[in-house]
């Protein structure tokens, strides 16, 4: 609509996934260098996880467009599956129609296929977006696919990605196995200030405003405020900035503009977002009227001395230098976003985001911990006094959360495991449509 207004080839902030539009901000970078490694050292798999809207898919289709040809390649999306139809399904990716197959039979044909392609020099590639839906069956699947060799090389190389669900399930005692085979695990969090003016004059310089300023540098400030640097955020509030500015008639959106966007999204600032989440998590829930206050709690202390009092929701709080964290700390021994604490009725799990200094328990650095009442959490000259509020009686763990579903798996598979009951190719369609 606004394209020939602004002299563009094409709208520069679709929220669909587009390779070339992907912006190699510093995290992206080494992410995608991360799953890179993989293709070489089949030695494990790599463990992508991010916010929603961080720009995973993105960067999985970017990686994925720039493979050699020597690579097989599977890439499902679609993982909320049993696993005979996540093994269904891995064998589509190949070109295989195995919709009146048992599981055993499934088993057999990939295996074979496996070891074909390796005959033949090929490296096969699994790539698992959106993996957090995964249950822990098909987890196990997974591990068992991992640990397939010829000679000294694995057979299937994988990469997964998800939110940071997908963590907490990965830290489950119960997929220990599996989590000892990760070689490498990173976080996606979100843009800088910085990265936020650069990442909108990417994007318009690839729809082909060839180095042409549309927005104010005003405008870009604007957009990291209502946005809080999460790319698909990002995306929303220009394209409906660049609306605005079109039906004024305005080749450069300022100020004024993005805030007019906001009005149309009926957006707050991402930072009063936060703090309303906070004041009204809808993931607590249940929890939040058994226990009446929250699961634990953190003394801020500088240097020795209280500084403040931070209450752990149900959830997922993130810790860092930028106003966007749940808790901020203003230090320069403290990464963007340094670390972050993911709490269930059972537990509170520390977990470092790649941060430059570290996350040290008991003077020893960690990069995920289970936090016990009492320990102290160090970031650089900061120290946070964990102590855990839960009663005795909130003591359900995810992986309990689990077993229903994990039964029903079972029901399932007894079920599929019956070749008349799956119709050709939509078997697998239909099934996949109703996830």
């Amino acid at each position: 609509m606004y394209c020939e207004f602004f002299q563009l080839k094409e709208p520069p902030f679709r929220l669909t996934p587009d390779p070339q539009f992907l912006f190699a901000s510093k995290q992206h970078a080494r992410a995608k260098a991360y799953m890179e490694s993989t293709v070489w050292l089949a030695d494990g798999f790599v463990v992508i996880t991010g916010d929603i809207g961080s720009g995973k898919t993105t960067l999985i289709e970017s990686f994925l467009a720039e493979l050699p040809p020597d690579i097989v390649r599977a890439h499902i999306s679609q993982t909320q599956l049993s696993p005979i139809e996540f093994l269904q399904a891995l064998l589509v990716e190949f070109g295989f129609k195995p919709f009146r197959k048992r599981k055993v039979e499934l088993l057999a044909t990939l295996k074979d296929f496996l070891i074909e392609q390796y005959a033949a020099g090929k490296k096969i590639l699994l790539v698992i977006d959106e993996a957090q839906n995964l249950s822990r069956k098909v987890l196990e699947e997974v591990r068992l696919l991992s640990g397939l060799e010829a000679q000294k090389e694995k057979l299937i190389r994988i990469v997964i990605a998800g939110q940071p669900e997908l963590s907490r399930k990965l830290d489950s005692p119960r997929l220990q196995q599996l989590t000892q085979r990760v070689r490498l695990r990173f976080h996606l969090g979100a843009l800088s200030k910085r990265e936020t003016h650069e990442y909108v004059a990417h994007r318009i310089n690839v729809a082909g405003a060839h180095g042409r300023k549309i927005f104010t540098d005003e405008a870009c400030d604007m957009v990291f405020r209502y946005s809080g640097g999460v790319p698909r955020l990002i995306n929303v509030i220009c394209d409906t900035a660049m609306l605005c500015a079109f039906a004024e008639e305005k080749p450069l959106i300022d100020e004024r503009l993005v805030k007019a966007a906001a009005e149309e999204l009926q957006w707050v600032e991402f930072s009063e977002r936060l703090r309303e989440q906070e004041r009204h998590p809808d993931a607590a829930g249940p929890l939040s009227s058994l226990e009446g206050g929250p699961l634990a709690r953190l003394e801020v202390l500088f240097r020795d001395e209280f500084v403040a009092d931070f209450k752990l929701p149900f959830g997922r709080a993130i810790i860092g230098r930028t106003p966007d964290n749940d808790l901020q700390i203003r230090s320069k021994f403290v990464s963007r976003h340094h670390a972050q604490i993911v709490s269930d009725a059972a537990q509170s799990v520390v977990e470092d985001l790649n941060s430059t200094n570290g996350v040290y328990v008991k003077a020893t650095r960690v990069t995920h911990h289970e936090l016990k009442d009492g320990d102290v959490i160090q970031l650089g000259e900061h120290k946070l006094l964990y102590r855990d509020l839960r009663r005795a009686l909130a003591t359900a763990s995810f992986d309990e959360d689990e077993e229903d579903e994990e039964d029903d798996d079972d029901d399932r598979d007894a079920e599929e495991a019956e070749p008349e009951e799956l119709d050709e190719k939509q078997g697998i369609d239909k099934r996949l449509s109703k996830s």
